[in-house]
């Protein structure tokens, strides 16, 4: 080998060592950064659609709120029996959470958790309070129950509990 041979070699040697060298250090801009102690430093564009996350299950958590969901639910639906108003109320919960349900990707376990239980909860109490009614209750009836359970059970205000945690949550990410 001639001297020349020696010097293309170790030139593409170093080429090929240092392009190696750049792609396992350089990051994609979009990825999460891991400094030496395991905690995660999110990108703006990354908490921004955390927070819109949280923003959206705030919402959900207002929507499908029994006292908010009864007066949005009931305004239009005079003349329904006590029956149809628990699947009315029911499926108005499960098809605002799946609209939702993405949203699961983007917040913590525990704040998924806490939605989804509310959710369950929701239609628990829905579910029991309309089996405890006559088969001859009206729709109107069904609401009224449910609006006494909740002025005299805390349980009723769950959606405040989940609101704060989510609240919480967001405000971690800000700060």
């Amino acid at each position: 080998m001639s001297t020349t041979d020696i010097i293309i070699i170790a030139v593409v040697a170093l080429l090929l060592g240092g392009g190696t060298l750049y792609v396992l250090f350089s990051k994609n801009d979009n990825e999460k950064i891991v400094e030496p102690d395991n905690t995660p430093h999110h990108d703006s564009t990354s908490v921004k659609v955390q927070l819109q996350a949280y923003e959206r299950l705030l919402i959900l958590t207002d929507r499908i709120a029994l006292p908010n969901l009864i007066s949005r639910v009931s305004v239009n639906q005079t003349g329904l029996s006590a029956k149809e108003m628990q699947v009315l109320l029911t499926q108005t919960i499960k098809d605002e959470f799946n609209y939702n349900i993405t949203q699961q990707i983007y917040v913590s376990a525990d704040a998924w958790s806490a939605v989804k239980n509310l959710k369950e909860q929701n239609m628990l109490i829905i579910n029991q309070l309309a089996n405890t009614l006559p088969p001859n209750a009206s729709g109107l009836d069904l609401s009224k129950t449910l609006l006494e359970y909740l002025m005299s059970d805390k349980k009723g205000a769950l959606h405040e509990v989940v609101g704060d945690v989510l609240s919480y949550e967001a405000k971690k990410l800000i700060s």
